[in-house]
């Protein structure tokens, strides 16, 4: 096979591969704009041919989508925010301070990489139970506030920082924290804006904790609201298509507008030592 050949072979079958996985996410959209009832007619349409916005008004102006949404952004901005800092600190602690315990504390730390987060839920309600914290804001941010793989990531990204540059600055008399926010910070850029992308991610589309320790109503996330709703409209499938846009356009075109400092982070954080 020649090199242009297996070119266009390849480039086609990426292509192929590309319009199979937005297909979905495609016609999702074009659903969100149609009539009720409308795409349960055989064939199924791919476009509406009467385009509406009827849908999207229905979820903001009668079922209180706009609520479920602003829930969401408070709760992943605090996760994302609350999180960095403590993976963060963790993090360039594994990797560069000196104190007994540390390489135990890390492969017991790693070691729960492989245990299933399932198996967690049900003492964790329990605890949250008894300190008064479930159906509370509180009860979601709470449980993320450090990961495994968030102080992993860090550590091996802050290995790669010159440990003379840190020795210098403790010559100089820099405390530990001054050094960490002046100096080790800005190093970690990369990592940190990489990091906060999979924590905002992860807590935005997190679907199964929220249901479990969030009891009202009025605490739903968009994800809960969305099954909520799911379960009231099961026959308005064009609603239930705005409703998924409405939760998955904001993290899209965040990861679309942060994907070059995501993937750099990544492979940065992949080949440092």
């Amino acid at each position: 096979m020649s090199t242009r050949l297996a070119r266009w072979t390849i480039n086609g079958l990426l292509l192929a591969g590309s319009a199979v996985a937005l297909f979905p996410l495609a016609w999702m959209l074009s659903v969100s704009f149609m009539h009720p009832g409308d795409s349960g007619t055989l064939p199924p349409p791919l476009l509406p041919t009467d385009a509406t916005l009827g849908n999207y008004r229905t979820l903001f102006l009668r079922v209180g989508i706009g609520g479920y949404l602003a829930n969401s952004l408070a709760v992943s901005t605090a996760i994302t925010v609350l999180s960095l800092a403590f993976n963060l600190m963790a993090g360039y602690a594994f990797a560069k301070l000196r104190f007994r315990g540390r390489t135990a504390v890390f492969r017991a730390l790693i070691g729960g990489l492989v245990i299933p987060a399932q198996v967690a839920m049900l003492p964790l309600f329990l605890l949250l139970k008894y300190l008064g914290l479930v159906n509370s804001y509180a009860g979601v941010v709470l449980p993320a506030l450090a990961s495994v793989f968030g102080i992993f990531l860090v550590r091996q990204y802050a290995r790669g920082i010159p440990r003379e540059l840190l020795e210098a600055a403790r010559m100089d008399g820099a405390g530990e924290v001054w050094i960490f926010v002046r100096i080790v910070l800005p190093l970690l850029r990369p990592i940190v804006v990489t990091l906060a992308i999979i924590t905002f991610l992860t807590a935005w589309n997190d679907f199964m904790w929220p249901l479990i320790v969030l009891t009202g109503q009025d605490h739903y996330t968009l994800p809960i609201g969305l099954a909520s709703l799911a379960r009231e409209h099961a026959r308005d499938t064009e609603l239930m298509m705005a409703g998924a846009v409405i939760t998955v356009l904001p993290v899209l075109a965040l990861f679309l507008a942060l994907q070059r400092y995501y993937l750099q982070g990544l492979l940065l954080g992949s080949m440092k030592r």
